[in-house]
């Protein structure tokens, strides 16, 4: 009868601990959730291409179409972010790999290496059996803004030197003699 007592007795123990277990992680899962559910922090900011960087990503697909992607974070979630992030690194990878002959310089071959290298590691993070939304919902807004830092190099490859921009200011700038000055008598006096 003893033992019939102690085995009862461990098996209310170990049930009433179980219990506490499933309440604990229910809350852990709810906080989860919320976690999860949270828009992504994308600064609404945009940086404006050029009108000649316009013109030739205009004609590049992939660009267009990582563009599109990005300007879709403004609405993601982090569980929306866990989902698109297999397609997101295929669209980097593709960025990358279809880059036009006239944009093809080494600061903006890095950049399209490092939105690579992010797209890859949201990859990873979203493919792990314990998810962390923050490592997520950081590399995604870091997506975006190093997406705004490639379209910041691809304008740079189209600005003027120091020697066009002053020519193109010799050009405006109207001849002093050409302009008739108002004749004063009394300065002519002088």
């Amino acid at each position: 009868m003893k033992n019939i007592f102690w085995i009862v007795l461990i098996l209310l123990v170990t049930g009433c601990n179980q219990n506490k277990d499933l309440k604990s992680q229910a809350t852990k899962t709810e906080t989860d959730t919320t976690v999860f559910n949270q828009k992504l922090r994308i600064t609404a900011q945009q940086v404006p291409l050029l009108p000649e960087a316009g013109e030739i990503t205009s004609g590049w697909l992939a660009f267009i179409i990582a563009q599109n992607e990005i300007d879709n974070f403004k609405d993601y979630t982090v569980n929306d972010v866990v989902s698109n992030a297999q397609p997101i690194a295929e669209i980097m990878k593709n960025l990358a790999e279809t880059l036009p002959d006239s944009l093809k310089a080494n600061p903006v071959e890095a950049r399209l290496s490092v939105l690579l290298t992010n797209a890859k590691v949201l990859e990873q993070l979203s493919q792990q059996r314990e998810l962390q939304a923050k490592k997520i919902a950081t590399i995604a807004e870091d997506l975006a803004l190093e997406f705004n830092n490639l379209k910041i190099q691809i304008n740079e490859l189209f600005l003027k030197t120091l020697e066009e921009f002053e020519l193109e200011l010799d050009k405006y700038e109207a001849p002093i003699d050409s302009m008739e000055l108002p004749q004063d008598p009394d300065i002519e006096a002088l």
